[in-house]
C-alpha cells in the first residue's frame, strides 16, 4: 500500500506562489504515474498535473503558464510550483499515483491518494 503525503500547502494573496511537495512511501512509483488533482467546494476533483514516469508531463489548461509540476524519481517526490495564484485556484490539491504508466485524466482510475492540503488564495 503505497501512501502519498503531501506539504506545502497554505494562505497567499492573488498572484503569490506556493510550492507543493508529495512524498511516495514506496519506490514502485518510479516506474508509475503521479498527479495533482484539486477540489473546489461544490465542484469535481480535476487533475491539474499528470506526470508519468517516462517524461510524459501535462499541465491543465487553467494552469499552463502560471504551475510547473516535476518529479524527483530518487526521492520518490513530486512537486507542483504554483505563480501567479488566483482566487479560483483555492482548492483542497492531492496528489495522486497509480499503478501504470499511463496518466488518465480523469479521477477514478487513480489507486492511491495523499490526504489533501488545502490553498486559499485572497483577491
Amino acid at each position: 500500500q503505497v501512501q502519498l503525503v503531501e506539504s506545502g500547502g497554505g494562505s497567499v494573496q492573488s498572484g503569490g506562489s506556493l510550492r507543493l511537495s508529495c512524498v511516495a512511501s514506496e519506490n514502485t512509483v518510479r516506474s508509475n504515474c503521479m498527479a495533482w488533482f484539486r477540489q473546489a467546494p461544490g465542484k469535481e476533483r480535476e487533475a491539474v498535473a499528470r506526470l508519468g514516469p517516462f517524461g510524459f508531463r501535462h499541465i491543465s489548461s487553467s494552469a499552463k503558464g502560471r504551475f510547473n509540476a516535476s518529479r524527483d524519481n530518487a526521492k520518490n517526490t513530486a512537486f507542483l510550483q504554483m505563480n501567479s495564484l488566483k482566487p479560483e485556484d483555492t482548492a483542497v490539491y492531492y496528489c495522486a499515483a497509480i499503478t501504470s504508466p499511463a496518466c488518465p485524466l480523469d479521477a477514478g482510475p487513480y489507486n492511491f491518494w495523499g490526504q489533501g492540503t488545502q490553498v486559499t488564495v485572497s483577491a
